[in-house]
Order: C-alpha cells, then structure tokens, then sequence
C-alpha cells in the first residue's frame, strides 16, 4: 500500500466523524489513532513474548525496562493483554479497555498520545457513540512496516496533516519538507564525505531544530544506509507543534531511535540539545515568521552570552527569524579538531539581503562570511513549498571546507529544474525528479562555472566578492551667502561644518579602494565633498537573482511596429463585422 492509497483509506473515517466533530477537529482522532495502529502492528509479532516476561517479572520489584525491550525487539513496548482485536471483541467495555491498553505502552510512547490529549478524544467518540466504529475501521487497516514502509508512512501522515490543515485554515508547510527537497539536502551534505562514510562502523550524529514529522531525519538515515548498511546515524530532533512532535517520536521509535533525543519545545527560546554538538545538521525553518514571543529570551541571551552564547553576531527584524535558526545551527557546529560539522538549511531570498550595513541581518551574513562556513547557495524553483510559491534557496554551509572551496562560495542557479506536478498539492505545483537532483548534486561536486542554454547556472565567487563599506559623504554647510560655515568648537573648531540635508551614503565593493572610488564616483560631481571615516560601516549581501540576469536586447522597433500593425487590422477588421 502507498502513501496515498493509504491516506485516501485512513481519511474515509472522516466520514463516520462530520457532524460529531468539526472538520478542523479531524486530525485530532486520525492521527493519533493511525499511530496507534502503527505501533499496534510493529508489536504484534513479539506481544506474547513481552506479556510472559512480564508476567514472570513483575513481582520481582525490579525496572523491568530493559527485559521488556529485550522481548519486543523495539525501543519500547506494551504490557496490556489487549489489541486492536481483542478491543473489538468486549465493544461493552471498549472505552475504559482503549484507555488501559495506551497507558500500558512504555513511557516514551505513551506521550506520544499524551500530546494529541488523547484520552480527551476517546471520550467524546464514546459519548459520541463512535468509539467502536471507528476502532474497527482502523483494525482493518494493516500498518506493519513490511505492508507500509516507513517512508510511505512518514508521507501519509505528510498529506493527512495538509488536509486537515487545509480544513482549518492553517499553514501545514511549516510542519514540514517535501521530501525531493530533502533528498537533494542530504545529498549535497553527504557528498563530500561520501569516501569517510563509507568505512565500516562508522557512526554520524544528525540533528535537525525544526523537526517536523521527521522527515529529514528519516530521509538522511535511508540515505546513509544506501551508501553504507553498516553505518550508523544517530539523530537528534526539537520541535514545537505538538502533533507533528507526536509523529516524529513514534517514527523514531519504530526506526530503533532513541527518542530522548527527540525533544518538545521551541529551540530559540528553551534549547532541548544545549552545550551538545554534531556532525550533520538540516533545518527548514518556518519563512518569514516573526519570533516576537521569544523575542525576551533571545535578546538576553545575546547581550549577556554574546559570542559565547548562539545569537553573539547579531539579531534580525523581529518579523522573521529564520537567520536565527541560520545561528543556532552555526553554534551546533562540531570543533574542526573533533571533525568538523557541514549544515543544510533552507532559506527564503530575504536572509540573502534584508538589512543594510550594520544591521542585524548584515551582521550575520558578514559573521558566516567572514569565517567561511557558506560553501553554497543552490536557488530552487518557486512553488515548491506546500505553503508557499515564493523563491527559496538551499544553504550549505560548513567548518571544514574541502582545500579547494576555501574561501570561496559557490552560487547554483536551479530555478529551471523542474517538472509540472500532475496534481497541485497547496501552494507545491512544481517538483524535482532524480534526474534534476541528481544534475545539481553534480553541479555542486564539480564546483565549476556551468552555464545551460547560454546561461551562467553555476558560479564562484570570493567570500569577499559579497562585503561592502558603506561610506557617509558629506558636504560643508554654507551660509545665505554660499560662505562655508566652519566649526567654533570640539573636534570641528575651524572645520567646515557638513550639511545634514546634504549628508549621502555611497556602497563600496569591500574589494575596492575607498579613496579611489571616491575620486572616481563623488568628487567629479561634489568637488567640496569629504568622507566622514567615522561612520563607515562594513555590510554584507548576497544579491543572488543579479549573479545570474542576463541582458536581453530589446526587439527591433521594426517588428514591434509590424506586430502592432497586423493587432491593429485585425481590430480594424473586426469593427468592420460588427458595422456590416
């Protein structure tokens, strides 16, 4: 069964739901009810080893934890005589049995219903007179992972979650990645160390802040098993919606994760991994979401731990703070003598140039810059994003850049790899097949200029290429006479007094020599003009969109006069019908 065979199927319980339940309240009796039927199957083949080592046990006054584990062949377990059979043949007592038989799950999992408040839920389908119908509906379904893969089940809850969010008008995107998107993420991260991962026993640490339902997670683990089965990764996760929190644990504990390493909360306010570090990081923070109720906690933490703590470079606006997620990552990175860290995130265009010198977001850009973490910037086609159609862009950044990225940042233009999806899913009406990941993993592994169809699709630059000083040019202040007025104290005694309303700011490729572009650019036409050095300030931007326009010459006048001539005749002719 597929993903959307399977999702199609769960969704018909809707139908035994509308009028008891609101739609928007859907997902609060699907979800967590398919994931019960999930760890329901996962356990169904060792449950009666589990129940006598149970039984043998359990008056021994010990933690019986491990011993059960050991028995279930899982990271958790569950100690109830009932299952999902068993709940269908008692319907006089299927309520408080349903209730018994989750709270006898293994610690981690029982939060995972915890979260979704879900002995809420089984009340009112009980009080609703629903409870059994919909128990048995899900009792058909069978969610073991060699029925349904744990990829088919990550993408079924994926579009269960757009539905529903649909429904109420919530934005589902922000919960999660399409998963071409991610495959291309981790390839660009995994292909430098293709030669290192390979080794056997390796063991890798991944961790993704904004963790969704786990599909980056899942996707990078598949990803490193095809590349080396016996290789470990261990991953680490925060996230702060609940449901999506939910999903994510129950498919780490399906995968043999430890789900302590998945954590519940908001990572820029309440770090749930402080102090640790590791060698893989992915994040596709929420675009353009203002971080306002966090902004107290932030803001300490920059002016009291500055560079010792993650926000030390600088703040962006307070209406987005996807740049802070930029930060937080950077302050995960792994010391290069221990190994080093690469980083893939996901970026809307403004973190590439909002802000002028000085500012927050300037300030950032110039920090990863200067300490030449950004190895590339891969620019995606729009309407990618389930929640969105606007551009957005891959950053990979890194530590330990190879010997011949140093010092540079390579800039790939992806907009024209795409293909028309057959059904639009939101805002998401384009996708990338293999072939186009596979094209601009290779475009990042050559790290070479590209051009397709005449056009420049890959460029290097120097991290400097993207630094500027913008400079404050000022010019004397003159009296009703023209008389340039001077100074009659301080540090401006018996200089000339600058002109605020005629005060000017210039930006100077940091590459450049300010006084040579001053004489160039300023004296020709302000003869009088001075820079006042004091006020220089150092910016960074990366004006990705303008690295790759290329100049189209406009059409010959002729032919713009021929086709308006043919538009005008055919106007012309067709008044004439209307007149005959």
């Amino acid at each position: 069964m597929n993903h959307k065979s399977l999702a199609a199927f769960i969704w018909t319980v809707a139908d035994q739901l509308r009028g008891d339940y609101k739609q928007s309240d859907y997902g609060k009796v699907i979800l967590p009810f398919t994931l019960l039927r999930r760890l329901d199957c996962v356990l169904e083949g060792t449950k009666a080893d589990v129940l006598a080592e149970y039984e043998f046990r359990k008056s021994l006054n010990i933690p019986l934890e491990q011993f059960l584990i050991r028995k279930s062949k899982q990271t958790f377990y569950n100690t109830s005589q009932m299952d999902f059979q068993k709940l269908l043949a008692d319907s006089a007592n299927i309520k408080a049995n349903l209730i018994s038989y989750i709270s006898s799950f293994s610690e981690n999992a029982r939060e995972i219903f915890d979260r979704y408040e879900f002995s809420s839920q089984i009340e009112k389908l009980d009080a609703s007179n629903l409870l059994y119908m919909v128990v048995q509906l899900f009792a058909k379904v069978d969610l073991h992972p060699n029925s349904v893969s744990n990829g088919d089940m990550g993408l079924a809850f994926e579009e269960l979650i757009r539905r529903f969010a649909e429904l109420s008008n919530e934005t589902a995107g922000e919960h999660f990645t399409p998963r071409e998107v991610i495959s291309l993420m981790v390839n660009l991260l995994f292909i430098e160390d293709d030669e290192a991962l390979t080794q056997e026993g390796i063991v890798r640490s991944l961790y993704d802040p904004t963790g969704g339902t786990g599909g980056m997670l899942s996707t990078s683990g598949e990803h490193l098993a095809q590349i080396n089965p016996k290789a470990t990764l261990v991953v680490f996760g925060q996230e702060l919606n609940a449901e999506s929190y939910a999903i994510c644990k129950a498919d780490m504990l399906i995968k043999g994760q430890d789900v302590r390493n998945i954590v519940f909360g908001n990572t820029l306010s309440d770090d749930g991994h402080h102090g640790k570090f590791f060698d893989y990081m992915l994040s596709n923070p929420p675009f353009g979401v203002e971080w306002k109720k966090v902004e107290k906690v932030v803001r300490k933490e920059h002016e009291q731990q500055g560079f010792a703590g993650r926000f030390g470079p600088g703040l962006p606006r307070v209406s987005d703070g996807s740049l802070l997620f930029l930060l937080h990552l950077c302050a995960k990175m792994r010391p290069v003598d221990e190994g080093g860290s690469r980083i893939g995130i996901v970026l809307n265009g403004s973190p590439l140039f909002t802000g002028g010198a000085g500012s927050g977001e300037s300030e950032i850009r110039r920090y990863v810059l200067e300490n030449d973490f950004v190895e590339a910037i891969i620019g995606l086609p729009t309407d990618m994003f389930y929640n969105t159609g606007i551009s957005t862009y891959i950053w990979i950044l890194s530590n330990r850049k190879p010997e011949h990225r140093k010092g540079k940042v390579q800039l790939i233009d992806a907009s024209s790899f795409w293909q028309k999806m057959r059904k639009s899913l939101g805002s998401k009406r384009k996708e990338l097949s293999e072939d186009h990941i596979s094209e601009i993993t290779r475009l990042f592994g050559d790290f070479e200029t590209a051009e397709k169809n005449v056009r420049p699709i890959s460029r290097i630059f120097n991290n400097s290429d993207f630094g500027y000083r913008t400079i404050t040019v000022e010019r004397p202040l003159r009296d009703e006479n023209g008389k340039i007025i001077l100074g009659e104290k301080g540090k401006l005694k018996g200089k000339a007094q600058p002109d605020s309303s005629l005060r000017d700011t210039e930006n100077v490729p940091l590459n450049e020599d300010v006084e040579v572009y001053f004489k160039r650019e300023v004296l020709p036409h302000a003869p009088d003009a001075w820079i006042d050095h004091e006020k220089t300030k150092i910016g960074y931007e990366i004006p990705f969109n303008r690295q790759f326009y290329v100049f189209e010459p406009p059409r010959p006048l002729t032919d713009i006069d021929t086709d308006l001539k043919k538009c005008t005749d055919r106007i012309l002719q067709m008044i004439g019908g209307l007149s005959a």
